[in-house]
C-alpha cells in the first residue's frame, strides 16, 4: 500500500498503479479529487481517494504503508483556474485556498498587522523587498490577483524586478504558503513517517524551491 499524499490531477498515482501498487490518495482540494477519481476509476478498488491533508496521514490509515509519496506546491490546474486566484498572470480573486476553507489571501493582507505580513512575505518568499511590499499591501487592500500585482509592483524600484521571474512571483508564493500552512502541514508529515511506514518502508518528498 502507497499513500500519495498529494493527488492531484493523479498522475504520480496512476503511474503507480501501473506497477500494480494499492494506492490511497489524499487532497485537500475537491475538485482535485473528483478529478482524479475519474480518471483512476479504471484500477477498481486498488485506488481509493480521501479528503485530507498529507499531515492527516497517520490518523487515516489503520496499518503502516510501504511507501509515502508527496509533491509539494500547487499543481497545474489550480494555477490555470482564475477564480482560485493562485496565479499573478490572470485576474481573479485573491484567494489561494486549495480546501475552499479558511481566511483568503486578501483577508490575510487585511488581517495581519504590516510587520507580520513583512515576516510572512521574507520567511516564506525570501523576499528582500518584504516591507515595502507589505505596506503597499495594507494601503491597498487588494482583493484581486491584479490589484495585488500592482501593488507588489509599485513597492519595488523597477531596477529591482528580477530578471527571470516576475517581481510579485515570490510573494505569491508567501501568501499561498501561509494561507494554506503549508509548512506546517509539512513539519506534522516528516513528524509522522517513522511511525507510518513500514520496515523497510520509502518516503519520497518533491520540492521546486528552497523552502
Amino acid at each position: 500500500m502507497i499513500i500519495d499524499g498529494t493527488l492531484g490531477g493523479g498522475g504520480h498515482s496512476e503511474a503507480l498503479l501501473e506497477a500494480g501498487a494499492r494506492v490511497i490518495g489524499l487532497d485537500r482540494d475537491p475538485r482535485a479529487l473528483e478529478a482524479a477519481s475519474a480518471r483512476l476509476a479504471r484500477f477498481g478498488d486498488r485506488f481509493t481517494a480521501k479528503r485530507a491533508d498529507f499531515a492527516s496521514a497517520a490518523s487515516l490509515i489503520d496499518a503502516p504503508v510501504d511507501g509515502l509519496l508527496l509533491d509539494l506546491g500547487v499543481s497545474s490546474p489550480q494555477f490555470d483556474e482564475p477564480g482560485r486566484g493562485f496565479s499573478f498572470s490572470h485576474e481573479g480573486p485573491l484567494d489561494m485556498r486549495m480546501s475552499g476553507e479558511g481566511p483568503t489571501a486578501a483577508e490575510l493582507i487585511s488581517r495581519l498587522d504590516e510587520a507580520e505580513l513583512a515576516d510572512v512575505i521574507y520567511q516564506y518568499g525570501e523576499e528582500r523587498f518584504s516591507r515595502p511590499i507589505a505596506r503597499a499591501l495594507k494601503a491597498k487592500r487588494p482583493t484581486s490577483t491584479f490589484e495585488a500585482v500592482k501593488a507588489i509592483e509599485a513597492a519595488v524600484p523597477r531596477r529591482e524586478w528580477p530578471k527571470k521571474i516576475h517581481v510579485a512571483t515570490r510573494t505569491f508564493q508567501a501568501l499561498r504558503i501561509k494561507v494554506n500552512e503549508e509548512l506546517t502541514q509539512l513539519d506534522k508529515a516528516l513528524a509522522a513517517i517513522p511511525a507510518l511506514l513500514a520496515p523497510g518502508g520509502v518516503a519520497a518528498i518533491i520540492a521546486f524551491h528552497s523552502l
